[in-house]
């Protein structure tokens, strides 16, 4: 490379950035106003990479698969699924869509299947299609079961060691914890 050929790259360098200055600019001013506070859970990502860590019980064998998934984009892709898709709806809604769980599980006498959602839980026995829906109620800390269509509250959390719940008379009883890890009742 001659010296022409330097002087000729440092010109053109200086020709682009005078015309496409503002560019770069406009975007990071554009993409910091529409993505503010949107860092998200990156829950596709991490759950791709939880289960790399359960592949094997031999860490070698995580670490090629872990290593493979980096060659083969699949943490790339799932990165980019997540900053500008799941990341988004998790900011604008509230809830992402990949933190949905659902777990079978076998009990002694039935069938379970429990959904996770953003607001509680969703039991369904699968032996005998009984459904149970529990709620939380974040703003008012409180656990409520849905019967007949109307939510029924069965727990409220007063503070980090009390609760209050139901008597059987229709008032509420507040509930301690107590020295020896059991709770204790008490009006």
């Amino acid at each position: 490379m001659v010296m022409s050929d330097v002087w000729l790259l440092i010109v053109l360098f200086d020709v682009i950035m005078k015309k496409y200055y503002k560019l770069p600019i406009v975007a990071a001013v554009a993409l910091s106003l529409t993505l503010s506070s949107c860092i998200g859970s990156f829950s596709l990502f991490n759950k791709v990479k939880a289960w790399n860590e359960t592949v094997s019980d031999k860490k070698w064998v995580n670490e090629v698969v872990f290593v493979a998934f980096w060659i083969l984009p699949v943490y790339e892709l799932t990165g980019i699924a997540d900053l500008l898709v799941m990341n988004s709806i998790e900011f604008w809604s509230g809830d992402n869509p990949v933190d949905e769980n659902v777990v079978d599980v076998d009990g002694k006498h039935a069938h379970y299947r429990i959904e996770t959602n953003r607001d509680g839980y969703t039991i369904t026995n699968l032996t005998t299609g009984d459904v149970t829906r529990l709620n939380f109620d974040a703003e008012g800390k409180t656990w409520s079961v849905m019967h007949d269509g109307e939510l029924v509250p069965f727990l409220t959390w007063v503070d980090n060691e009390h609760v209050a719940v139901p008597d059987a008379d229709g008032s509420w009883r507040v509930m301690s914890r107590a020295d020896t890890g059991y709770y204790a009742m008490g009006r």
